[in-house]
């Protein structure tokens, strides 16, 4: 049992600094509610309104490069159908007349993020970013605007999309940190099930079990040593 204690104590030691980590970690990330935390209770919601006819799809999806997907949806008080292929790509089309739609730009951009987020209007920088270098808070290689408002939230707006990729408000990149730390990985903040979260949890859940046994053995010898009550 002295030996038990003295590796228990050790044990403790080893980890003291990732138990701190995954608590510290946990209660940052609830800090809050998971809507605040992924800024959906940003996004405007629209009420729903029926969808005109449009000829496109169906002139679409007869072609020999069909879509795999198709969506259809109001967009700027204009019926826009987009087609999405296999390898990603994306082209959007007015129903109605199926011309194509332009690409979204720098104006574009700062419009869609006034309509569709609370707060959109107060924008204090716009900025493009191509696939192969997306920002690291999007987490996917597309190609996007990043349009950030006063108060640092960032509204991504796909280019060939016309939509709102994402939101990353201030916290989230704070919840982004933490999530990394709580799995050990802040590099690609992904990973979780890599030989270093999986060695200190092993190692935590001995840890556990040793103070168990120990806290149960030195309640037995309270119990043993406990002095016989006097006699008259």
């Amino acid at each position: 049992m002295r030996l038990l204690a003295k590796l228990h104590i050790w044990l403790g030691w080893i980890i003291a600094v990732p138990l701190l980590f995954w608590t510290v970690s946990g209660l940052v990330m609830v800090a809050k509610p998971i809507e605040e935390v992924r800024g959906t209770h940003l996004i405007k919601t629209e009420a729903k309104r029926p969808l005109p006819p449009g000829w496109l799809a169906a002139q679409l999806i007869e072609g020999e490069d069909r879509p795999v997907e198709m969506r259809t949806r109001m967009q700027n008080n204009s019926v826009v159908t987009s087609a999405i292929y296999a390898d990603g790509k994306i082209e959007r089309y007015f129903a109605r007349s199926g011309e194509r739609v332009p690409e979204i730009d720098m104006a574009a951009a700062r419009t869609i993020v006034a309509m569709e987020i609370e707060g959109g209007d107060r924008i204090a920088e716009t900025k493009f970013f191509d696939a192969e270098h997306a920002p690291f808070d999007l987490r996917r290689p597309i190609p996007v605007w990043q349009v950030t408002l006063e108060d640092g939230t960032h509204v991504y707006v796909g280019r060939d999309s016309g939509q709102i990729e994402a939101v990353r408000t201030r916290f989230w990149r704070v919840f982004d940190f933490f999530w990394g730390l709580h799995i050990m990985d802040l590099q690609e903040r992904e990973d979780t099930h890599h030989p270093l979260l999986v060695a200190f949890t092993v190692l935590a859940v001995l840890m556990t079990l040793m103070g168990a046994v120990l806290m149960f053995r030195r309640r037995k010898a309270r119990v043993k040593t406990r002095p016989a009550p006097e006699t008259a």
